[in-house]
């Protein structure tokens, strides 16, 4: 077997069990894995110079075919929320990946998952495509070359997209598989070359083990302003998250996975993933800039034919168009990927429904119970077999598919946090306004920077606040620089009576969503539900 590349010698592919492999290239860098992604004609180059790939029939992750075992070990778990499979039917999966690769150049990278040495892992991945290796380069944290001779993984991922699970044999739904064992600290990833399982893989096993050390994994973008004030944002794909965070007068945190412990906020990745269908220069010029250079990865972006230039705004491929760079390609990004103690949490829902205000005040009840629902709405396009009509989803805690434990411990984190650290916390509607999808039009970013900017810098605090009749949280009823109309949705909506059945009618699909919580949560959190009785009053 050859070998290439900087790597611990007595610790090599043989201890998870890989053998007769043709080549392991072990942490190479950008230049390296681009000769080997586009001599292979896994991707091509855009005219900027990033590496753009396709991930074939999936481009989003697949959460029915993501499995864990369960066996005593693992009887925490929320199954509830999470399919299992047995540690036999993993062990065959096991025996049956590592033979599939026997043969193959496979490439390794020791990395990081979290910026905060006492609570990161120690992750290594084996991937069968060079692209992939430079995604996850990219996305987790590297280390200093002298710490490579000696690396020693605590979860190894391998991903081999050419591998198809036999759904009796290995116990999962189709060949598709993605499978979790926690005891063994293994990630198996075959079928599918969609990149993003990779990352998601190290934020479920962190949101498995760092509750009980004390820390909330959140899935978050965070900034710090210059007097040190740490802000979190909250958020569902296509909310926000991303964009919102790459401010230029903050220093940028993180985009997707942070954890929140004794000593504040820490990231756990060294790279952004952002969402890029409608990406331009003028509305979002740190992240344009960032997806147009060397050592971009792109997923599914459509380049031109002749020029090579991405069309941002083609979404024929995917909606979910992915730009993939390294956190120092935003030139205020933090060089630590830590802060202090959060002074902000942000909610974000793309109300496609046209009813939550641009921006309201959560007391931490009504933060714990917005958490716990995890609120959002799609509208066609988004996703396959959506109709005229948006869609509600609630992803419990912004992240159902990556909550191994019960929901409520997370939300009780975060509202103990909340409370020991005095935080302040909004709901930022950055979905619609004057009407429902198809109706209405989506919110100005203008008017969501605005408003945020003064949540950030404490002016909000002190401006005049009305109750909301539907929802009950405080909603600003002026701000300087923002249209006083657009703060009331019921003023921008011409048809009044159907603005009330349309927020009636989000209220219910609140309650309906919440009552697998009631038991779960105490008298406050229960009153800081939305009630159709006030909106009567």
């Amino acid at each position: 077997m050859q070998e290439t590349g900087l790597r611990n010698g007595a610790y090599g592919a043989d201890k998870f069990g890989l053998k007769n492999l043709k080549t392991v290239h072990w942490n190479l860098g950008a230049p390296q894995l681009y000769q080997y992604s586009l001599a292979a004609g896994e991707a091509v180059l855009s005219a900027d110079g990033a590496l753009c790939a396709d991930t074939g029939e999936f481009t989003g992750r697949s959460p029915k075919d993501k499995f864990t075992v369960r066996d005593a070990s693992t009887e925490k778990m929320w199954w509830a929320g999470n399919q299992s499979i047995t540690s036999d039917q993993f062990s065959a999966l096991y025996a049956d990946f590592l033979k599939h690769a026997e043969g193959m150049t496979l490439y390794a990278q020791d990395l990081y998952g979290g910026a905060d040495p006492t609570f990161q892992i120690k992750t290594r991945v084996f991937t069968e495509l060079a692209w992939h290796s430079l995604f996850i380069r990219t996305l987790l944290i590297r280390p200093e070359a002298r710490a490579l001779r000696d690396f020693a993984p605590e979860l190894t991922i391998i991903h081999l997209p050419s591998f198809r699970a036999d759904p009796k044999r290995h116990g999962c739904k189709s060949e598709n598989v993605v499978a979790i064992d926690f005891a063994r600290k293994i990630v198996l990833i075959g079928g599918s070359y969609y990149a993003g399982e990779m990352k998601k893989s190290v934020f479920t096993t962190l949101n498995y083990y760092l509750p009980a050390r004390g820390v909330l994994p959140m899935h978050c973008s965070a900034n710090v302003g210059p007097k040190g004030d740490t802000a979190i944002f909250f958020g569902l794909s296509g909310t926000g998250k991303t964009t919102l965070s790459a401010d230029p007068n903050r220093t940028l945190i993180g985009d997707d996975e942070h954890g929140w412990g004794d000593d504040g906020v820490f990231n756990f990745e060294g790279g952004c993933y952002a969402k890029c269908i409608k990406l331009s220069k003028e509305a979002e010029p740190q992240i344009f800039a960032a997806s147009n250079r060397f050592g971009a990865v792109l997923e599914n972006v459509v380049l031109d034919e002749d020029t090579r230039v991405p069309d941002f705004d083609d979404g024929s491929k995917t909606e979910n168009t992915r730009s993939a760079y390294p956190l120092d390609f935003i030139p205020n990004a933090s060089r630590t990927g830590r802060a202090g103690q959060p002074k902000n949490v942000v909610m974000l829902a793309a109300d496609a429904f046209g009813v939550l205000p641009p921006i309201a005040k959560l007391s931490p009840a009504q933060a714990m119970y917005h958490f716990l629902s995890g609120y959002t709405a799609k509208v066609a396009g988004t996703e396959r077999g959506l109709g005229n009509e948006p869609q509600p989803e609630f992803s419990t805690c912004f992240g159902s598919p990556f909550l191994p434990l019960d929901p409520s411990i997370y939300g009780n984190m975060l509202r103990e946090l909340i409370a020991r650290h005095n935080v302040d916390c909004w709901l930022v509607n950055t979905g619609w306004t004057g009407g429902k999808y198809g109706t209405g039009s989506r919110m100005p970013i203008k008017v969501t920077r605005a408003l945020l900017t003064a949540a950030l810098d404490g002016s909000l605090r002190n401006v005049e606040f009305r109750t909301d009749k539907y929802f009950g949280f405080a909603v600003p009823t002026a701000l300087p620089g923002v249209p006083s109309e657009i703060l009331d949705p019921v003023n921008t909506w011409k048809d009044k009576a159907e603005f009330d059945k349309t927020a009636r009618g989000l209220v219910g699909m609140f309650q309906k969503n919440f009552a697998k919580f009631e038991a779960q949560v105490d008298a406050d959190v229960l009153a800081a539900a939305p009630d159709l009785k006030l909106a009567a009053e």
